[in-house]
């Protein structure tokens, strides 16, 4: 869909829902009426949907952890968008190399490297019982948050497809049935600004709505040192890189006609513009993982890319409608997306190249690099029907079946190095994906302690890849490739509540990703296809909730094993991907999440994950560095090339460990408080890439946030001051690894203030 029709069509459905909304409001002011409290019958007990019904916690036999909405508002800010999940959770971790778009995500270790926006991800983010696949969509704004909760471990019985490693589910808020909102804003350093706000009630007696917003941009606070691009400003000493806008907007108009009937239409649309991830040249020395002379975090020196630009677009349609027929309720859920992005980079991350009379800075650089997409487009649609019984008796159950479908089509291109506008290559690549699954799940109470859930699902896959190169050294080009596959998945677990606030669980599941194909055809004649992945995975845990709820502990330990597990061999040799299969990967370790509040006033968490993962191939051999690194691996020579061997070696982009920690203290004010909160979050041993060297690997990253304000709860006020990388750490967060020692790092320190009203 073109850009123009997306913006006109959020428009008006954001203008509609505005006007009715408005119209309520001011009626309900009128007639003076009272704005309701929440009645919370049991304070302090967390109720998840893991099992999409409502539960404790402490029923669901799965390890489950929830994001507070403050948590996530506090992680958020400054600006930060949903890569600021990484690590704030055990086993959770997010990253990325195109800055705020298409962040990639993972769960106890499994997830996907590959930088092309086509690829499969083994991990699913769920909002409003969508699956948002592809990563364009993964990168979605989250604010106006009701729940946030994370799955760990196969879910694919009752969630979405393909999720062996886990989920992320976001509930949205809803509208009420009485008129309230919110306002906030915030301002901060390189002139950060974030609004957002809500608007929420009824409409009629049988017609509610909400409207929420979020718009967040950040000034450039990098500058091009290069004086010999046009577009860096004549090094007029201006910075021009490293900001950002973004603006999205939801709507929520819920229909409920009876007491069984209810019809929810949601319209969610985002646009951002700014700067994609800042590539460095030769900000590693060999031999080392330590940021050298070369970096600086306030300048780049880019002869391509055009400052890296990049700009996404995207608009959703979800339409869910849920009938209480008595016996069972009857569920439908229907989601529609589409979206498009463009952008380029300097990949090489400098200026210049060895062969030229001028050579090249900083360091070495055999060659310039130069790519992006001139053109992306994302098509999504789902739909989900679900069946499940009301009794209320020992057994519960749910049976539905799910098809999905999307085509991706990206407009892929390089460039001279040198910023020169027309590409030199032009591949035109085309994903369409289909799938059909129909699944159940059932939960029978043995006793009134020991509840035995089991669930089962069939799954069909069909990808289909076209793409040609029209433009090109390696000459013109057309490809077609097919693959599908299917696949029976089950999972099978016991629930036993010792006593009260107390529970043991063990879980068995099986998940499975489909095959994957790849064809990113500007650098290679090649299409490679990865035949599908299995997981069994085996949990164990205690949950608990003791002392009125001011202590929770839950403990999970596991073991999984994947086989035919899909990796994606990148950069290398050459700046391109291909798909390959190892014979086995296995993960084991444990999470650990702790939520105490030891006096009135005083909360604290704590949060630790293991994540030992290993690849288990004795033949599996990969291209490494092009660009200097000093591999680890052992080396063979196969028909004149070296290639390293990976076998023994740990999954790419998976910590090792993760630790993080919350305390949160409030002194009480009159009809108030002031409150200090506090976050830190550290990374164990994390490997960039599937073969190991002395570079490309880091140890120890952390960050550590600090927010203090005070809150006026008679009035509904709040204003704060926060600081997020308060240290000001300069953590390298990614590399490339095919031209150079070229790197990327986390954000610098961002402080400021902010002001929110509720009413």
């Amino acid at each position: 869909m073109a850009k123009s029709a997306i913006l006109k069509a959020s428009s008006a459905v954001l203008a509609l829902s505005l006007s009715s909304l408005s119209t309520a409001a001011f009626a309900q002011a009128d007639n003076g009426a009272e704005t309701a409290q929440s009645d919370n019958q049991d304070e302090g007990a967390i109720i998840v949907t893991a099992q999409r019904r409502e539960q404790s916690i402490l029923d669901v036999p799965i390890s489950v952890a929830t994001v507070s909405e403050e948590k996530l508002d506090n992680i958020l800010d400054g600006g930060a968008d949903i890569r600021g999940l990484s690590a704030r959770i055990p086993s959770v971790y997010v990253e990325g190399s195109n800055g705020r778009t298409a962040p990639r995500f993972y769960i106890r270790g499994l997830g996907n490297v590959d930088f092309d926006l086509s690829a499969s991800q083994p991990v699913s983010i769920v909002t409003d019982d969508i699956v948002l696949e592809n990563v364009l969509l993964k990168g979605f704004p989250i604010f106006d948050i009701a729940q946030t909760e994370i799955l760990r471990g196969p879910q694919g019985t009752l969630f979405g497809r393909n999720t062996p490693a886990g989920i992320i589910k976001f509930d949205t808020a809803k509208p009420t049935d009485t008129f309230e909102g919110y306002v906030s804003g915030s301002y901060g350093r390189f002139n950060s600004v974030k609004l957002n706000g809500a608007l929420s009630g009824p409409l009629g007696d049988t017609l509610s709505a909400r409207v929420a917003g979020e718009f967040t941009r950040r000034g450039d606070f990098v500058e091009n040192v290069n004086p010999g691009a046009d577009f860096a400003g004549n090094n007029d000493g201006e910075d021009d890189l490293g900001g950002f806008s973004s603006i999205a907007v939801r709507t929520h108009l819920l229909f409920e006609p009876m007491p069984e009937f209810s019809s929810l239409l949601t319209a969610q649309y985002q646009r951002l513009e700014g700067t994609t991830s800042l590539f460095r040249a030769n900000i590693l020395s060999p031999g080392s993982n330590e940021l050298n002379d070369n970096f600086d975090r306030f300048s780049v020196a880019y002869d391509g890319g055009r400052n890296n630009i990049s700009n996404t677009e995207i608009f959703g349609l979800t339409w869910r409608n849920e009938l209480d027929a008595g016996a069972v309720t009857l569920t439908s859920v229907t989601g529609y997306y589409v979206g498009d992005s463009d952008g380029i980079g300097d990949i090489d991350g400098g200026t210049g190249a060895g062969f030229l009379p001028g050579g090249s800075f900083p360091g070495f650089i055999p060659f310039p690099s130069e790519t992006g997409s001139t053109d992306t487009d994302i098509e999504q649609f789902s739909q989900e029907l679900r069946i499940s019984n009301n009794d209320g008796g020992p057994l519960s159950w749910q049976v539905g079946a799910y098809y999905f479908t999307d085509e991706f089509t990206a407009d892929s291109a390089a460039f001279d190095g040198f910023g020169t506008p027309a590409p030199t290559i032009l591949a035109i690549t085309t994903q369409k994906s289909d799938a059909f699954a129909v699944f159940g799940q059932l939960s029978y109470d043995l006793t009134n302690a020991l509840t035995v859930t089991g669930g089962v699902r069939y799954t069909d896959d069909e990808k289909t890849l076209t793409g040609s190169r029209p433009i090109g050294f390696l000459g013109p080009i057309n490809a077609r490739t097919e693959t599908s596959d299917s696949q029976v998945n089950w999972d099978l677990a016991l629930n036993y509540e010792v006593s009260d606030g107390v529970a043991l669980f063990g879980r068995v599941a099986t998940g499975y990703r489909g095959p994957s194909i790849q064809g990113r055809l500007l650098f290679s004649n090649a299409v490679t296809v990865a035949d599908s992945e299995t997981v069994t995975s085996f949990d164990a845990g205690v949950k608990t909730s003791l002392f009125d709820n001011t202590l929770r502990i839950n403990l999970a330990g596991f073991y999984y094993e994947v086989d035919d597990q899909q990796f994606t061999a990148i950069g290398g040799l050459g700046n391109f991907n291909q798909l390959i299969n190892a014979d086995k990967g296995v993960g084991k370790g444990f999470e650990l999440d702790i939520d105490w509040s030891p006096v009135e006033n005083l909360d604290l968490s704590l949060g630790y994950s293991l994540n030992d993962t290993e690849i288990k191939d004795d033949n599996l051999l990969v291209a490494f560095c092009g660009g200097g690194c000093t591999v680890t691996d052992p080396t063979v020579t196969v028909d004149g090339t070296t290639l390293a061997a990976i076998d023994g070696n740990p999954f790419p982009q998976a910590p090792r460990t993760i630790l993080t920690a919350t305390g949160r203290y409030a002194i009480p004010v009159g009809g108030g408080e002031i409150y200090l909160f506090g976050d830190y979050t550290r990374l164990g041993e994390t490997n960039f890439f599937l073969y190991e060297s002395q570079e490309f690997n880091v140890d120890g990253n952390f960050e550590i946030g600090l927010r203090a304000g005070y809150i006026d709860f008679d009035n509904g006020f709040e204003i704060a001051a926060f600081v997020r990388n308060l240290t000001d750490e300069e953590n390298l967060i990614g590399a490339i690894d095919f031209n150079n020692l070229t790197g990327f790092v986390n954000d610098p320190q961002v402080w400021g203030v902010e002001a929110k009203i509720q009413f």
